[in-house]
């Protein structure tokens, strides 16, 4: 909605669902309990400002009607059940978790849409997990150094998986050293953790960013008509985000697993094969890999001193996404179920607290064991029943009608609520890991894009009037049918797209009042969905797009990271620039191959990259199947991150630094000639709304594609 709009109020029968909704699941003042208890200290300032002062990275005051809600009915524009959330997430401070001697687990909440923990050591302080971006987990450390009056240096640093809200704020630690860690800190990392986060930040980092902006919604007002958090946090922040980058990796070369031999005798937990064991600052931790759960590589961390177990993402106060809707690689409830049934196994009769690096702890043995095996039967539930269905011929679309509810026995029980995943979207998702996108109808083998297929649809309805006549009968039907009506608005919307491919359909005009019309009951139809959500995700979709229906697309709030490009080694960067390539007009106009020789000065590496085909092929070392070379390209390590961070820029930075001396080539014509392929994304593209029409380099091809 505009800022000069009035909100959207909810419609009768959204506002009675949205009371109803609390009534679907026993009371229980455990978890405001749970979320308060141990509580230090709350924030001393009113919102975490950027590095330069500018902006708001994170605002803790926007929040306060969440945190003042107490026993207030839920307002009728938000999801009973989801305003009890929000209200628990919007706790913010720092907490005491667990104390034994001098050994002691704090935890900042509230200060990203992630926790920061906080392990005292003998000499100082080990941290899991550091937020989102540098303001925020700077303010989460002062927070901690000012409350216990704790100035000793942090001695290890660990991360649990490698979604950016749980590393991106690394640097932010060693503020008072400019964002240099201490030569010589140990940080770990599960293995593989670098090259998932490169994946997702830098691979399809321009997609997930667009999309996030979506699932997390920042740009929305923080109210009871807008972003009332994201069920698994309140939203994540827009700073800074950086990466000290892992020393150690748990199932690395340097980590292998305990065998029986070594195993401590004065552990609390038996050996098993598995089991990883590091001593940090003092503070013993075993180590839990769990690949393929929350994400593709993690870990939970127990310490036996405390017997205490962070369960990373494993276990939080929601069901999670097999499929996150910002985009990620497909998740494995099968693996995540048969993990916590080994963290029940191993860690459940020797723990006293369970916490996560969201949300709020558990206590007492039986309490955490109950938990632990509701939230593992959850995921096998989800796993095995939409298996099941698939193996009766049924698709994603049906399965996710038919299973719409967990059985009571795990509905009943606050934490398995659908917070943040949720039943439909997990169970289309499982159907996607095990059969993939097709539904084995023909029918869908080659489906119209959507503007075709808003044309086709459109002139069936009798036109632009004709079906927005049925979209506005089907919103103002009783019960209303918003899911119908927002499909066909979306073929009118898209209708008025440009069709592509060039050609294929005939020219088409929506005319603009009916546009208009379609756009604004649009609007309405998505924020009534929004405000019946009892998914955080769905609300913030839902409502984003509503917003951007009616203002102009904007570019994520979210910052590239620096860090992560100077992770890269250099195969993950000619991977990064290969998918830049725009391989058509490349194939097309290049029947020659173009062979680059590189010479990194710095690390004493060399590469050979061939364009052919319309493909960037890398090779490390040379390539004695490529013919002559073209050019051979000299540059220090740092040159070669300055040409990645130049963006859209890469050609112009490319040859600017050739004409400064600082990259040597003995053929800069060749080298352009490939940087002229180079297509960088519009990180403002269109989600809601047909994308501008762009030429084609490549004719249709045949039935077979």
């Amino acid at each position: 909605m505009t800022a000069e709009s009035e909100p959207i109020q909810p419609t009768p029968s959204v506002a009675e669902a949205n009371r109803r909704a609390i009534e679907t699941i026993p009371p229980s003042a455990e978890d405001f309990q749970d979320a308060s208890r141990g509580l230090i200290a709350v924030p001393d300032v009113p919102a975490i400002p950027s590095r330069d002062g500018k902006e708001t990275v994170w605002d803790f005051v926007q929040y306060d009607f969440l945190r003042e809600a107490g026993d207030d009915a839920a307002p009728s524009s938000v999801n009973a059940s989801l305003w009890r959330q929000g209200s628990l997430t919007a706790q913010a401070g720092l907490y005491h978790v667990a104390a034994r001697g001098p050994r002691a687990v704090y935890q900042v909440r509230g200060y990203d849409l992630s926790n920061m923990t906080i392990i005292t050591g003998d000499t100082g302080l080990v941290i899991v997990d550091p937020l989102t971006s540098f303001e925020t987990a700077q303010a989460a450390l002062q927070l901690y150094r000012s409350a216990t009056e704790d100035s000793r240096p942090i001695t290890g640093l660990l991360y649990t998986h490698p979604h950016v809200d749980h590393f991106g704020g690394s640097r932010g630690l060693f503020a008072d050293r400019n964002g240099n860690p201490p030569l010589g800190l140990k940080v770990f990392a599960p293995q593989d953790f670098l090259d998932h986060a490169i994946s997702e930040n830098v691979f399809a980092g321009p997609a997930m960013s667009r999309r996030a902006d979506y699932m997390y919604a920042p740009r929305l007002d923080k109210s009871p008509t807008g972003q009332v958090g994201a069920g698994l946090g309140l939203t994540i922040s827009t700073g800074e985000l950086t990466l000290v980058t892992p020393t150690d990796y748990i199932g690395g070369p340097q980590h292998q697993p305990v065998s029986a031999e070594l195993w401590p005798a004065s552990n609390v937990i038996p050996w098993r094969p598995g089991l990883y064991q590091v001593t940090i600052d003092g503070v013993q931790l075993v180590f839990q890999l769990t690949p393929n759960t929350e994400a593709p590589a993690e870990m939970n961390i127990y310490l036996p001193e405390l017997r205490a177990l962070l369960a990373a993402e494993n276990a939080t106060h929601t069901m999670h996404n097999i499929l996150s809707l910002r985009g990620a690689q497909v998740r494995d409830p099968h693996a995540w179920s048969k993990y916590l049934t080994e963290a029940i196994q191993t860690f459940g009769e020797h723990t006293d607290v369970v916490f996560a690096s969201h949300h709020w702890p558990r206590w007492g043995k039986e309490n955490i064991l109950t938990f632990l095996a509701n939230q593992r039967d959850m995921y096998g539930y989800l796993n095995d029943q939409t298996l099941r269905l698939i193996d009766a011929g049924y698709t994603g679309i049906e399965i996710a009608e038919q299973l719409q509810q967990l059985p009571p026995s795990l509905a009943d029980h606050w934490y398995n609520r659908g917070y943040y995943g949720s039943m439909s979207h997990n169970t289309k998702a499982v159907y996607q890991r095990y059969i993939g996108w097709f539904d084995g109808n023909p029918a869908n083998l080659w489906s119209l894009p959507p503007v075709e297929a808003g044309v086709q649809y459109v002139k069936a309805m009798g036109g632009p009037k004709g079906a927005l006549t049925v979209a506005q009968q089907a919103a103002e039907a009783e019960p209303p049918q918003y899911r119908w009506a927002a499909e066909v608005l979306n073929h009118i919307i898209f209708a008025a797209g440009d069709p592509l491919p060039a050609g294929q359909t005939d020219a088409y005009e929506v005319p603009s009042d009916i546009l208009q019309q379609a756009k604004d009951l649009q609007a309405q139809v998505f924020t009534q969905l929004g405000y019946g959500s009892e998914n955080g995700t769905w609300r913030n979709f839902y409502l984003t797009g509503a917003h951007e229906l009616q203002n102009l697309p904007e570019a994520p709030l979210s910052k590239g990271a620096a860090d992560l490009v100077k992770s890269m080694t250099l195969e993950q960067f000619f991977s990064a620039l290969a998918k830049s390539i725009d391989g058509p007009q490349a194939a097309a106009e290049q029947t020659e191959p173009i062979v680059l020789r590189w010479i990194v000065t710095t690390d004493n590496q060399m590469c050979v990259t061939t364009l052919r085909n319309g493909v960037l092929v890398y090779v490390e070392g040379g390539d004695p199947l490529a013919r002559t070379t073209d050019a051979t390209i000299t540059l220090s390590r740092e040159a070669l991150e300055r040409l990645a961070l130049a963006g859209h820029r890469f050609k112009e930075n490319f040859d600017n630094e050739v004409t400064k001396g600082t990259i040597q080539t003995d053929n800069q014509a060749a080298a352009d000639t490939v940087w002229d392929y180079l297509r960088f994304p519009d990180p403002v593209f269109p989600i809601v709304t047909p994308r501008p029409a762009r030429p084609h380099s490549q004719a249709p091809g045949p039935v077979t594609g």
